[in-house]
């Protein structure tokens, strides 16, 4: 059975698509942020929510401040990408569910008026808009270099507030020089899915 989407949109998001560690100076434009984000708004979420928040880090005063928080490895490539996104989740995001979720808006205060509950929520569903982020960028021509590798408390206190956790960084632009590694191995079908 073939796969809807076209073999070379397969390749571009999927099988060509890798983590990129350097880029070129081409720059990222707002007018392609946006368009990124106009399709990845669609990812699936519990209750429809929408925790991912979006940090552009253009500046080169932000820049260095957190390139600061970067893993001494991240540090560079951090320091030289046309962009860097800060991900991080809205543990408020459940105000916004009326609007999100129109035909049940008490969700809002049945499943989430906890704070840890909103947390755990917003880790796993911000999660989700982050992987369909990095896809979108791919969708866009553009290479995604995804980092964890930082110093999340000193990004939070820098970058957001007590009510934004940071998920990650992702180095955005066209791919430079010797931007990939080898291709790592993956594990077959047959070592992943099981039939009950």
């Amino acid at each position: 059975m073939t796969l809807a989407l076209d073999p070379t949109a397969q390749d571009l998001l999927f099988r060509e698509a890798r983590t990129a560690n350097t880029f070129s100076a081409e720059p990222v434009t707002d007018e392609q942020m946006q368009a990124v984000y106009d399709l990845v708004k669609y990812a699936p979420t519990a209750f429809n929510q929408s925790p991912l928040r979006v940090v552009l880090v253009r500046s080169e005063e932000a820049r260095e401040r957190l390139v600061g928080h970067m893993a001494e490895g991240n540090q560079a490539k951090t320091r030289t990408a046309p962009l860097v996104a800060i991900l991080a989740t809205d543990n408020e995001f459940h105000e916004e569910l009326p609007t999100l979720f129109p035909h049940f808006p008490q969700a809002k205060d049945v499943f989430f008026a906890e704070r840890p509950v909103r947390e755990q929520s917003a880790q796993l569903n911000g999660a989700l808009q982050a992987a369909y982020f990095i896809l979108g960028l791919r969708a866009a021509g553009l290479a995604a270099g995804p980092m964890t590798g930082l110093d999340f408390a000193g990004v939070q206190k820098e970058f957001l507030d007590d009510d934004h956790t940071p998920l990650m960084v992702v180095n955005i632009g066209k791919p430079g020089e010797n931007a990939w590694y080898p291709r790592s191995p993956r594990l077959s079908y047959e070592q992943v899915v099981t039939t009950v």
